[in-house]
């Protein structure tokens, strides 16, 4: 389960990873990510269905439950070996799982919620269930894993009740689901008897986990470029086309160069130079959260501008044109905060500039709010390169 170490080396052949061997991501891993690909584009195509405040909420819903499944797989690979046949059977079985999730994500607060519920409930309490018996030699190994399969175990109740109500109350069971999960995790899977997880069983593998992270926000890079790839609208003028499918391809490309820009380049340096690396394990989760949330909105309104450059902006599409970049910066403002201690004055600039323009961007068409937008996240983008020209590599923040 996630928040562990490596025991005794007599158990080392059995599962958990050698210390001492190559933490580099396998190809399972990779291929693993391929489904959240197609559940961040459904999502992305969700929120912009039917455009409200109640649909914004069920889309960050379905966001946070399909972004806890790649989390929780993610931090049990950093610690058992995926080229265990074990470790294998494990990921392709939640593969399955995070599919089937995804298939019923267009109805997931309609017919088909019990079978997104019910999976995700299936997902985490199964990889428990495996974990457990895996670990009957190793004590405190299990018991980690039974921490937090109880855990999993009480959010499992409103899940699956909330599979069979309609409405706000499935929202809210769902939502209150969801801050159990995370609640959880944050506090170290307390558990009466049994205490948290202990500070020893909680260390990360600096090299792997970084890497997973970084690969998981250019999967969600790729919802954008999916969906810029497959709105190009025939509608228009070549003109209104062109000029559309530029602003959306430059704001991608702007958004992953703002993410690797320090930050994301030193994150595995700040992880091995940390004297608690689990202050990461506990931080990335949310940090990376709002990042993809942001380019998941974003992708959204690239789909609205694609589809209709042209006419006045509704106030509901310039929330999903500006928000997206607005709640990208914040995570990255928190990212930043994460590696060096300190945040860079271009990205409260940047939340700055995205809320001035804001009451403009309701008196002209949508694709000039995508246009203000994309010279926004351009704005952060030569402040950071400006920022760090002709400087020495700057280290990360000092141990903490």
């Amino acid at each position: 389960m996630p928040f562990a170490t490596p025991e005794p080396s007599a158990d080392r052949p059995a599962l958990v990873r050698d210390p001492d061997a190559p933490r580099r991501v396998t190809l399972l891993e990779l291929f693993f990510d391929l489904v959240y690909v197609v559940a961040l584009a459904l999502i992305s195509r969700h929120l912009i269905t039917e455009v409200s405040w109640e649909r914004a909420f069920q889309s960050l819903l379905l966001l946070m439950a399909i972004w806890w499944t790649w989390a929780i797989t993610t931090l049990v690979t950093d610690m058992y070996d995926p080229q265990r046949p074990e470790i294998k059977l494990l990921i392709a079985v939640v593969m399955f799982g995070a599919l089937l999730m995804t298939t019923a994500i267009p109805e997931a607060f309609e017919a088909r919620g019990l079978v997104f519920a019910g999976t995700y409930v299936a997902i985490h309490l199964g990889r428990g269930l495996f974990l457990m018996p895996t670990a009957r030699h190793r004590p405190q190994a299990q018991r980690r894993a039974a921490r937090i399969f109880l855990w999993f175990s009480v959010s499992a109740i409103p899940w699956l009740i909330g599979g069979v109500v309609h409405g706000y109350a499935r929202e809210t069971l769902w939502a209150l689901a969801l801050g159990i999960d995370y609640l959880g995790f944050r506090l170290a899977y307390p558990v009466p008897g049994l205490g948290v997880v202990p500070e020893a069983q909680r260390t990360v593998t600096a090299e792997h986990l970084s890497e997973r992270y970084q690969q998981f926000f250019i999967v969600a890079l790729g919802d954008a470029i999916l969906v810029t790839g497959t709105m190009f609208s025939l509608h228009h003028s070549e003109g209104e086309n062109i000029g559309a499918f530029a602003v959306a391809f430059v704001s991608t490309l702007l958004l992953w160069r703002i993410y690797v820009h320090k930050s994301g380049e030193l994150l595995p340096s700040a992880i091995s130079r940390a004297r608690r690396p689990s202050r990461f394990l506990v931080t990335a989760p949310y940090t990376h959260l709002l990042m993809v949330a942001g380019v998941v909105t974003t992708a959204a309104g690239f789909d609205l501008v694609l589809h209709e450059p042209t006419g006045r902006t509704p106030p509901a599409w310039a929330a999903i044109i500006l928000g997206g970049p607005t709640i990208f910066l914040a995570g990255r403002a928190a990212f930043e905060y994460e590696v060096f201690s300190r945040v860079s004055l271009s990205r409260p600039g940047g939340l700055l500039a995205l809320l001035t323009i804001a009451p403009a961007v309701l008196f002209v068409p949508p694709f000039f709010a995508a246009f203000g937008a994309m010279l926004v996240l351009a704005g952060v983008a030569v402040a950071d390169y400006l920022r760090s020209r002709g400087r020495p590599p700057e280290d990360p923040s000092p141990p903490h």
